[in-house]
């Protein structure tokens, strides 16, 4: 005889897939338990007020979607600000637009029309071309400079690269950057997408909006805390109080690195409180040159703070940013997109398969990179029964 357990599902990890799910199983009356190993709820998009401003904990959360529907499932949570995405790359001193538009051509050519900088990229896309001498490009520098010449790729892509990945241009793989968008447009809006912004209040407004009325427990560790109904931990003996168990931790680790661990890319953050009301005037400034050793700096008021508001806010939030490989013990955050990971990966992809009544979901538990939009989508179209 079936006895019904105490929870539809155990929900592990309250990042945004976690938390979406939860919030849409919990709309069809079913019961769920949400734990998450850190001190806090929401994952990466997790934000630390401090000095009234809303930092990013884990780097820039800029949302932004073409998806009606998942634009209609955030704003019936909290509403969203208009912030647009406009970073500045800073090279040697000298500032350029991004992303590569007009702007960013008239700043490094002086050219005035869109006529004359395709005319000056083309020019320097041959030159490129022609020293690959019919071959196809065997990495990312020879890619690169395929698609856009030697002056943006020196200034705005070589050493920016390198800084983020820890490795040359020359030894990282050319579908890292298979396409380069160019704008032959006065526009510094990064994202071509219909909506954008940031929830008013910070993104911990929309994470309690999708956790409202759910059971959470923060501080536990799906592998390593004891769960008090059962007396073994969670990962031994979650069935004994759920019928499905969602899973968004690291995907070799649920397996126990049976086939080996995967790597990742984390980031580091070094942040002050700068006693003056407007630092650098942006929310992003990317950093292209080796000479500075962070790859951005992040500037939290602008997120939510405009026009007479940035200045009534006497002081101003900076995280210098630093990518880093990671090693035990740091907060994964990027899958590595190099042969041997992505073979990997697909192997562990096919474990999950005979995984009965599990489903493993974002970034980490399906060894993917995806934007905001993409996991709450991945969470929309899965059958909660």
């Amino acid at each position: 005889m079936y006895m019904k357990k105490k929870y539809d599902y155990l929900i592990v990890g309250s990042g945004l897939f976690g938390a979406t799910f939860a919030h849409l199983a919990a709309k069809k009356n079913k019961k769920c338990l949400v734990i998450d190993k850190r001190q806090h709820l929401g994952g990466n998009v997790y934000c630390e007020k401090i000095e009234g401003i809303n930092v990013h904990k884990y780097g820039a959360h800029i949302f932004h979607t073409s998806d009606n529907e998942v634009w209609n499932l955030v704003n019936s949570i909290v509403e969203f600000n208009r912030y647009t995405n406009s970073p500045i790359a800073n090279y040697r001193g000298k500032l350029y637009n991004l992303p590569f538009n007009m702007n960013t051509f008239t700043q490094m050519w002086g050219v005035k029309t869109p006529a004359e900088a395709k005319a000056k990229i083309e020019e320097q896309k041959v030159e490129a071309v022609d020293a690959l001498n019919g071959s196809n490009p065997q990495n990312l520098e020879e890619q690169a400079l395929a698609l856009v010449g030697k002056d943006i790729f020196n200034t705005l892509i070589k050493e920016y690269t390198e800084k983020q990945w820890g490795r040359k241009c020359t030894e990282l793989p050319t579908f890292i950057i298979k396409r380069l968008p160019i704008r032959f447009v006065f526009d510094n809006n990064y994202f071509n997408d219909r909506y954008q912004g940031i929830p008013v209040g910070g993104y911990n407004k929309l994470i309690e909006g999708l956790l409202n009325g759910v059971e959470c427990k923060i501080d536990t560790d799906f592998f390593k805390t004891i769960c008090p109904d059962t007396d073994k931990h969670y990962s031994v003996s979650w069935r004994d109080i759920a019928d499905n168990l969602v899973y968004t931790g690291a995907l070799d680790e649920y397996f126990g690195y049976a086939l080996g661990k995967m790597d990742w890319r984390t980031v580091i953050f070094n942040t002050h409180i700068k006693n003056t009301p407007n630092y650098q005037g942006n929310a992003v400034v990317n950093y292209t040159s080796h000479e500075v050793p962070y790859t951005r700096v992040i500037e939290h008021k602008h997120f939510e703070m405009f026009e007479q508001e940035i200045f009534e806010c006497p002081k101003t939030i900076v995280s210098e940013e630093y990518s880093t490989e990671y090693t035990d013990g740091m907060e994964p955050y990027y899958p590595v997109n190099d042969n041997r990971n992505n073979a990997l990966a697909e192997q562990y992809r096919q474990m999950t398969k005979k995984e009965h009544n599990v489903i493993f979901g974002g970034r980490l538990g399906q060894y993917k990179y995806y934007d905001m939009d993409k996991v709450i989508r991945q969470a929309l179209d899965i059958n909660i029964h």
